[in-house]
C-alpha cells in the first residue's frame, strides 16, 4: 500500500517538470525578458508605486483558535469555497493526461489516509476543510502540498537609521503551470490572487498571529506575531528537497517537521526572536527551505538557509560591516542566483539605490515593484513591522511590459 502511494504521490510531485516544455511564455515574450535583464540598472528601481492605487488590498478574515480544530475555517470557506474548487479543478485539468484523467480519483483514494498522518491541529483541520468545502481529503491535502513545494519569492528585512525593523516579501507562485498567450500571463496565478488572504487567528478575542496565505492552505509562509518577531519562508532548490522529505513521510519516518507547520508553530509559542531563531534553526525538516525572520530591536534580522536536517548558513543583520538589510530569493546567498532568474541583484541594486534612510513601509514596497522582482508570478506583496503590529498586504498584477518570472 505505502508504495503503491509513494509511486502515484511521485509521479503527482513529477508531472509538472514533466509538462515544463510545453507550457512557456512564446517566443516574443522571452525575447523581452532577455533584452531588460541585459539593460537593468539601478535607474530602473521604482520610487513611486507607494501608496498603491491599482493594487487592491488583502481582505482579512478571523480565526478562532478558542473553537476546535476542525471548525476553525468554516467562515473562511464559506467566502472562498468556490475559489478552492476553482483551483483543484484546474489542477485536474492540468494534470489530465495521466492515467488517463484518473489522477485526482487516485489522490481521493490514497492520499486522504494520509492526512491521519500529520500531526494536531493540522490533521483535523484538513479534516474540517474537506468537510467545509465539499473536497475530497486527498485534494485538500494535496492543495497543502501544492503549496510547500512551488512557491518562489523574494524576502527583505532592513533596518532603519532609529533601529526600527522592517520586513517584507513578494509571493510569487505559477511559474511553469500554464502559460496563457491570449493574455500573456501565467494561468495558474491569476487562478491564485482571488485566493489570496490576510487570517488573524486570535484566541480569547485577542491576535496571536497574523498571516498572509491562499484560502484553504494551513501552514505559514508569511506571518506575524505582533511585538515579537515577523517571519516569511522561501523555497530552498536542492537534489535532496521536498519531494523526497514528503515521500520519506509516507513511508513512515516522521521525525520532521513540515516547513510551513514550523513557521506556523513558532508564531503560536515563541515569545522571542531568540527562541524563534532556536526553533527555525535547530528542527529538522521535510524540505529544504530559506526562513527570513525579523525582531523588534536593533540587529534582529536574518536570512537561515536550511537543509532538511540542519543550518548550512546564517546571513544577519550587523550595522558594525554596514549591513543594515538582508535580502533572500531562492538561492544560496553564497553562490550566484540562475542566470535567467536573477531577482538578487536588482533587488540590492534598489536597496542600495533606497539607503537605510528611507527604509519605511513606502521604500520597500518600492523595492518590491520593481521588475523583475516584481513580476507576472506575482500574486501578493506584503510589509510587516513587528514592533508596531503593523501588516500591509496587496494582491498585486504585473502590466505589460513585465517580466514573466
Amino acid at each position: 500500500m505505502a508504495k503503491a502511494l509513494v509511486a502515484r504521490l511521485t509521479t503527482v510531485l513529477i508531472v509538472c517538470g514533466i509538462t515544463h516544455t510545453f507550457t512557456i511564455p512564446h517566443r516574443n515574450v522571452l525575447d523581452s525578458f532577455k533584452d531588460t535583464t541585459q539593460k537593468f540598472s539601478d535607474d530602473s528601481c521604482v520610487d513611486n508605486a507607494y501608496p498603491p492605487t491599482d493594487d487592491p488590498k488583502v481582505e482579512t478574515e478571523v480565526i478562532n483558535l478558542d473553537l476546535a480544530p476542525q471548525d476553525r475555517y468554516n467562515d473562511l470557506v464559506a467566502k472562498k469555497g468556490k475559489e478552492m474548487h476553482d483551483l483543484l479543478n484546474y489542477i485536474n485539468n492540468f494534470t489530465s493526461f495521466i492515467d488517463h484523467g484518473k489522477l485526482f480519483g487516485i489522490i481521493d483514494k490514497d492520499l486522504g489516509p494520509l492526512t491521519e498522518t500529520l500531526p494536531s491541529p493540522y490533521k483535523e483541520e484538513i479534516q474540517g476543510l474537506s468537510t467545509a468545502s465539499g473536497l475530497a481529503q486527498g485534494e485538500v491535502l494535496l492543495y497543502n502540498i501544492f503549496y510547500e513545494v512551488f512557491t518562489v519569492c523574494t524576502s527583505i528585512v532592513a533596518e532603519d537609521k532609529k533601529g526600527h525593523i522592517f520586513h517584507a516579501r513578494n509571493l510569487d507562485f505559477g511559474l511553469f503551470l500554464g502559460w496563457d498567450n491570449k493574455t500573456d500571463t501565467w494561468a495558474l496565478s491569476e487562478i491564485l490572487r482571488p485566493l489570496v488572504i490576510n487570517l488573524d487567528y486570535k484566541r480569547g478575542g485577542k491576535t496571536v498571529y497574523q498571516t498572509v496565505t491562499f484560502a484553504g492552505y494551513i501552514g505559514v509562509i508569511t506571518g506575524i506575531k505582533p511585538g515579537v518577531l515577523t517571519v516569511t519562508l522561501n523555497e530552498r532548490f536542492n537534489i535532496n528537497g521536498g519531494f523526497i522529505g514528503i515521500l520519506e513521510w509516507i513511508l513512515g519516518q516522521r521525525t520532521s517537521q513540515w516547513t510551513s507547520f514550523l513557521t506556523r508553530n513558532v508564531l503560536e509559542s515563541a515569545k522571542s526572536y531568540k527562541e524563534a531563531y532556536d526553533m527555525l534553526t535547530n528542527t529538522e525538516v521535510l524540505a529544504p527551505v530559506y526562513y527570513i525572520l525579523g525582531g523588534t530591536k536593533s540587529g534582529q534580522g536574518a536570512v537561515i538557509t536550511r537543509s532538511r536536517t540542519k543550518t548550512l548558513d546564517v546571513q544577519g543583520l550587523l550595522l558594525a560591516n554596514d549591513t543594515w538589510f538582508v535580502l533572500e530569493t531562492n538561492y544560496d546567498p553564497w553562490g550566484p542566483p540562475l542566470v535567467i532568474d536573477d531577482r538578487r541583484t536588482p533587488g540590492k541594486m534598489c536597496m542600495n539605490k533606497m539607503g537605510q534612510s528611507a527604509v519605511s513601509f513606502q521604500g520597500l514596497y518600492n523595492v518590491l515593484s520593481t521588475q523583475p522582482v516584481l513580476n507576472k508570478l506575482t500574486t501578493y506583496t506584503v510589509v510587516m513591522q513587528a514592533s508596531s503590529g503593523k501588516m500591509e498586504s496587496y494582491i498585486r498584477h504585473c502590466e505589460d511590459p513585465c517580466f514573466p518570472w
